[in-house]
């Protein structure tokens, strides 16, 4: 009987691969980046996102990329996107988170409550070059020291400390069996314990305080982060009236639906009539089990709110649930998924849905994902939604605070992170082979930070100039 299964390319041909790629698109080609010609107006490209968002709180969005050439670059990830499509390419395809930088990695709970680091956010993401991810992640690096005063030394060695983990963990991952890549996964007690190895190596007294400073904000950030679930949501989000618990109105960031003006169409009783439907549509997104204790909740009151940066101004809702009594709470988050900002310039999604392609994107890069994640479609067209927890002893760091030895850490933790994500669905042995052994790649990309800071630096300058003028408004401390 002839065999209809097709060959797999073996170890040594995965890694020839690599190196054919390595010889026709070298590492060093992301060295001396210019932006091409005829390339987009910034301002431009962020009023076009904002043509489908919240008028309310598009002026909220501006506000917060207003703060700093970082919170800039943060909220920019479509004018990123523009630039990255006229960059050389290995050709090597991974999952891509889409918005790699440097806060959207932090710490929450596995479905075994132990915590994890990881990346958090996925609303971009789509296949692609994995180089996209790691030019997103090592400029944020670059434009972060910087915001925080780095000296240029300093805010080298932190970009290439990035650069440097994410090449040498896929080398790593490229010696793994399968199955090792798919359960590889940062834990609580790794990241303290890499911390303490550079206590351990570090010299000289100033490097020691950094040292002990780099822990103690570790350990603050994992006690936080212990502490924040739904019933601490509850606690700080919610007032009980009547012996009912309802969300707090904290205008322009959080409107119960019981306030909300904009109502896209819908009176507030059909709104919430919608998101009842929405429930039980997303509860079909669910696998049984999830789906079963899902239902052992009601829900209790809904909320718009506004999230982060690059996401102010699409739509979003918390959703408060009671399981048993109004003591054993539950908080989702619904957020609106759109089109990844690079489905302009790379293959669309193969998911109709785009709340879809946001969750199993998520689901191929984490080393372990909320169990609430589903999606649905909204109730107008072309509107999507995905679902989760809204707190999950999620916890962050503050970039604004950090010191270069702290940041250093980090940006290895990140590297290492983003590789292996990369590794889960890419071919670590071809990108491995490609990469190299040697510095060249992490020289290049270091090169190309530092060269996109500065472009990043100008595009902020045509940013706050169009506030000034008033082509944008923008409300800032919100």
């Amino acid at each position: 009987m002839e065999s209809t299964q097709t060959q797999r390319p073996t170890v040594a041909e995965r890694a020839a691969a690599g190196k054919d790629h390595r010889r026709s698109t070298p590492v060093s080609t992301h060295q001396g980046w210019g932006p091409a010609s005829g390339r987009p107006d910034p301002v431009a490209l962020i009023e076009a996102q904002n043509r489908t968002r919240d008028p309310d709180l598009v002026p909220v969005r501006h506000g917060r990329m207003l703060a700093s050439p970082f919170t800039f670059y943060r909220g920019a990830a479509k004018v990123m996107a523009a630039d990255l499509k006229d960059m050389p390419r290995a050709g090597l395809t991974v999952q891509l988170s889409g918005d790699a930088h440097l806060s959207n990695f932090g710490v929450f709970a596995s479905p075994e409550r132990a915590l994890v680091f990881d990346l958090n956010d996925f609303d971009e993401t789509l296949p692609g070059p994995f180089e996209y991810d790691v030019l997103r992640m090592a400029a944020s690096f670059t434009i972060a020291a910087q915001n925080n005063g780095f000296s240029a030394e300093d805010t080298r060695t932190v970009t290439r400390a990035a650069v440097r983990s994410y090449r040498e963990a896929m080398r790593d991952f490229a010696q793994m069996d399968t199955m090792d890549i798919w359960y590889a996964h940062l834990a609580e007690k790794d990241i303290l314990e890499a911390i303490r190895q550079a206590t351990v190596a570090s010299k000289g007294k100033a490097d020691k305080k950094a040292a002990k400073h780099a822990r103690k904000t570790a350990e603050e950030t994992i006690r936080k982060a212990r502490s924040r679930d739904s019933l601490q949501a509850q606690s700080k989000l919610a007032e009980e009236v009547d012996g009912t618990y309802r969300i707090l109105s904290q205008p322009p960031v959080i409107v119960p639906l019981r306030e909300l003006d904009v109502s896209w169409g819908l009176t507030a009783e059909e709104m919430e009539t919608a998101i009842r439907d929405q429930l039980r549509s997303y509860r079909a997104s669910l696998q049984e089990d999830r789906r079963r204790l899902l239902e052992r909740f009601e829900v209790v009151d809904v909320a718009r709110k506004a999230v982060g940066i690059g996401s102010v101004g699409t739509r979003g809702f918390i959703v408060l649930l009671q399981g048993r009594d109004s003591g054993d709470p539950l908080f989702l988050q619904v957020k609106e998924a759109t089109r990844s900002v690079l489905e302009d310039h790379l293959p669309k999604s193969k998911y109709r849905q785009p709340g879809a392609r946001v969750v199993q994107g998520q689901r191929m890069m984490q080393a372990a994902s909320d169990i609430f994640l589903g999606w649905t479609r909204g109730v107008q067209d072309n509107r999507y939604l995905y679902w989760r927890q809204l707190r999950d002893m999620k916890g962050s760091i503050v970039v604004e605070a950090m010191k270069p030895f702290g940041m250093e850490l980090y940006a290895r933790t990140c590297g290492w992170t983003l590789a292996r994500a990369h590794a889960r669905s890419g071919d670590p042995i071809a990108i491995s082979a490609y990469l190299g052994k040697g510095e060249k790649f992490d020289d290049a990309v270091t090169d190309f930070c530092a060269r996109y800071a500065a472009q990043n630096e100008q595009d902020y300058s045509a940013f706050a100039s169009a506030v000034q003028s008033g082509r944008l408004r923008a409300v800032e401390g919100v």
